[in-house]
């Protein structure tokens, strides 16, 4: 994840030089197991400390325990002792991570974000992604709306680069005007030579809040959630206040 300015890259726009038609409750679960696991741990040890002792307060003073076989037992005692601590440590590891993770988090609420994602909204007329193109290629777009029907499909000439704004004004193909809401795009590509290329998606929005009860927790960006490890980069502003 990087810190970026602004794409001054010249942005694909629907409608202009088309080509010829041609996706918490993990979370409690784990949480879960291991608080029974730890629990099952430590009944063992409690019972085995018992037998232990048990054992040594019976046994017959003419023919005490072997040596070797004490020693075998107080080893298993001591090593039971050890994983019991152990659990206790990654415990306390995990819940530091989780504390740092929702601190990251919330440092992104109000900044605007590059994210992995096919989902943006349309408002005002606008909406817009970025396309990570790896070659030059015949680029074909397929943008579908929130009942999954197809509102919009184009064709363009593109060149190799990341973070290629595709701006689209909401028109559909016979000229329809839709409103606003979440619309999702499909992009596929073929080179020259007809080879698929791999394009890869991604919006850009602002990190309006962050929902702690997550884990990871997750950002809403342009009403869709996302985590951390999605972030691909944080766009950053000028001084005066536009986009640099």
């Amino acid at each position: 994840m990087s810190t970026t300015s602004a794409n001054n890259a010249s942005p694909i726009v629907s409608g202009t030089t088309p080509l010829p038609a041609s996706s918490s409750s993990s979370s409690s679960s784990a949480s879960a197991t291991n608080a029974m696991a730890s629990q099952q741990i430590a009944g063992n040890f409690q019972s085995f400390l018992q037998l232990l002792t048990t054992q040594l307060q019976n046994q017959n003073p003419l023919d005490p325990l072997d040596t070797n076989q004490f020693t075998q037992q107080l080893v298993e005692f001591a090593g039971v002792q050890e994983q019991l601590n152990t659990n206790d440590s990654l415990s306390t590891l995990i819940s530091l991570q989780q504390t740092e993770a929702s601190s990251q988090a919330l440092g992104y609420v109000g900044q605007t974000a590059v994210v992995s994602g096919t989902t943006t909204a349309l408002s005002n007329g606008v909406a817009g992604w970025m396309l990570n193109i790896p070659s030059n290629s015949n680029l074909t777009v397929n943008i579908t709306n929130s009942s999954g029907a197809t509102v919009y499909t184009g064709n363009y000439s593109v060149n190799a680069g990341n973070q290629q704004p595709f701006i689209w004004n909401g028109l559909g193909n016979d000229g329809t005007q839709y409103p606003a809401g979440n619309y999702t795009m499909t992009a596929t590509a073929k080179d020259s030579s007809g080879n698929h290329v791999a394009v890869t998606t991604a919006v850009e929005g602002v990190v309006s809040s962050v929902d702690l009860t997550q884990s990871p927790p997750l950002l809403w960006i342009n009403g869709q959630s996302y985590t951390l490890s999605q972030i691909q980069s944080i766009v950053t502003q000028t001084s005066s206040g536009s986009s640099s």
